[in-house]
């Protein structure tokens, strides 16, 4: 992986979730109760503050879970509620390094169809049927990663210029457009009742 992503409007982090599969992995799984920017920005602040210049689920994986929460919960903390996305974020490095020796790319690469990818993508931590679905456009859509079936798997975030996830943002403008469609979401749910 090597692409420019535009998900945390911030082009150090960018460049991270663009060069780095655990890091876009990572911003996917946080993305969830705080905003979108901040949640892909969180692998960037993790990195900072691990001097390092990338994620390693290894290394994460065996960090003591108390100082892990203590790294994610610096001010500014990586999210809302750094304590459980800090043990979310090692059950991932350590299902990672299970069942892929902590190459996150493995998950994706050589897949042979784009349902194969989705089951692996939802046998993830943290990763839900909707939260695949969208990562799986996001590798589709910009990370050139598109096995037989993939748009068919991916769902409604796969549908071209759907503007519905982070996987339709290349900039302010797409960003803009998915907001949009959040909120338009969020209001049909409300008048509906939900």
């Amino acid at each position: 992986m090597d692409v420019t992503l535009h998900l945390a409007q911030d082009p150090e982090a960018d460049e991270l979730l663009g060069r780095s599969p655990l890091a876009a992995l990572v911003g996917m799984l946080l993305d969830q109760q705080v905003p979108m920017e901040w949640a892909f920005k969180g692998p960037s602040t993790i990195v900072r503050r691990t001097g390092t210049d990338d994620l390693d689920a290894h290394d994460i994986a065996a960090t003591d879970p108390e100082a892990f929460t203590a790294l994610l919960s610096e001010k500014p903390a990586v999210h809302r509620y750094p304590g459980s996305m800090a043990k979310r974020i090692q059950q991932l490095c350590q299902y990672l390094v299970e069942h892929y020796d902590g190459d996150a790319e493995a998950v994706w690469r050589d897949v042979g169809s784009g349902p194969e990818l989705l089951k692996r993508l939802q046998e993830l931590p943290g990763f839900g049927k909707q939260k695949a679905q969208i990562f799986l456009a996001l590798l589709g859509k910009q990370l050139g990663v598109r096995p037989e079936g993939w748009r068919e798997a991916a769902g409604a975030y796969g549908e071209p210029k759907s503007f519905r996830s982070v996987a339709d943002i290349t900039g302010p403008e797409s960003l803009a457009k998915v907001r949009a469609h959040k909120q338009e979401m969020k209001a049909a749910a409300k008048a509906a009742g939900r």
